[in-house]
């Protein structure tokens, strides 16, 4: 009896979860389209900043939901000054349009991008999101021509492993805004999530989308060292 009852547990609770999973997705496609869409996430980074305002020269992190979700971001940057400003399930129309409200404000000395699976999820072309991360550059280096762009690559994950070939041309997109411009970097932030087999490795919690601990912990194993040889303290 009491094993029947935990099997019957385990089975609401992974049935709960794939109908979690199920909403949340449904969720991120009905924000395509609409620029306005995470309003209260912004206005509360807003309110924030209003009792606040983060001190300039900054690391700006900003995207979708597993820049948002990154909790020990400034644990594992440290000591580099860091700003999480990852929102909602975000697509880069989102990031783009509120670019003056969580990016430019803060006059950081570089901005950190995690963002394009949501729109590739929902539809969306490589070329189309390339030319929303363009505007994005765009918005930056007109108004902070000296700060430098950080473009990680796309996620490879198991909930949408199925579009990963779309992802990886957008990835051939980000590394070419890269080449073409001294101020912008891309960082393969990707291939670290794949295991021997070359398919997505354990590092994502049961959504099979966001990381978890090990995810982050190879991400920042690569974004790290990068962002300290940069804008690290210099020894003495």
């Amino acid at each position: 009896m009491t094993f029947k009852r935990i099997a019957f547990a385990l089975a609401a609770l992974l049935l709960l979860a794939i109908l979690g999973v199920g909403s949340f997705l449904v969720w991120q496609s009905q924000a395509g389209g609409d620029p306005d869409f995470f309003e209260r996430e912004i206005a509360a980074f807003e309110a924030t900043d209003s009792r606040e305002m983060p001190p300039p020269n900054g690391i700006v992190f900003t995207g979708s939901s597993s820049i948002r979700l990154w909790d020990t971001l400034a644990d594992d940057m440290a000591p580099l000054p860091v700003l999480n400003r990852g929102f909602g399930g975000a697509h880069m129309e989102h990031v783009v349009h509120n670019a003056h409200r969580i990016v430019t404000p803060y006059e950081p000395l570089a901005v950190v991008v995690f963002v394009g699976g949501n729109d590739i999820g929902s539809g969306k072309s490589a070329s189309q999101v390339a030319e929303d991360f363009r505007s994005f550059l765009e918005i930056v280096r007109a108004e902070l021509p000296d700060t430098d762009i950080w473009l990680l690559s796309m996620k490879p994950s198991k909930l949408r492993w199925d579009k990963w070939p779309i992802m990886q041309e957008l990835d051939v997109a980000l590394r070419a805004f890269a080449q073409s411009d001294e101020h912008v970097r891309f960082v393969n932030t990707g291939e670290v999530l794949l295991g021997p087999d070359g398919t997505p490795d354990d590092v994502y919690i049961f959504d099979g989308l966001h990381l978890n601990a090990v995810g982050y912990s190879r991400w920042t194993s690569v974004l790290r060292p990068l962002l300290m040889a940069q804008y690290g303290p210099t020894s003495e």
